[in-house]
């Protein structure tokens, strides 16, 4: 990645239904916490879940942002998500276009200066 650019994450998150991951992405993408969110229907989890093995067809969120905001992009999801305990999980990005992390960069809400 460009050495100017801020590091680039993306965060693994899943809903119960594409109409509530729908409501999840558009809110954080208004917001600009997310540059981006694709939305992957029907993927198949089987979990733990109070003592039980549970199966279930949610829809896997891709949020793309930057390291800066993670904080607040993953307390905005616990505020909006209905799960108890919703997935979040940080990827880094390696690697990436230049045209494409400084898109990125720019769609997001810009964190005031120290």
């Amino acid at each position: 990645m460009p050495e100017s650019a801020p590091a680039a994450r993306i965060v693994l998150t899943t809903a119960d239904n594409p109409k509530e991951a729908a409501r999840l992405a558009r809110t954080l993408v208004e917001e600009r916490l997310a540059a981006c969110a694709n939305l992957i229907p029907a993927v198949q989890s089987i979990y733990h879940w109070e003592g039980q093995i549970e199966t279930g067809t949610e829809t896997l969120l891709l949020l793309k942002t930057v390291s800066e905001l993670v904080p607040a992009l993953q307390a905005r999801l616990h505020e909006l998500h209905t799960y108890q305990t919703p997935e979040f999980l940080v990827l880094d990005v390696e690697s990436g276009s230049n045209g494409y992390l400084d898109w990125l960069a720019s769609s997001l809400r810009t964190m005031p200066s120290n």
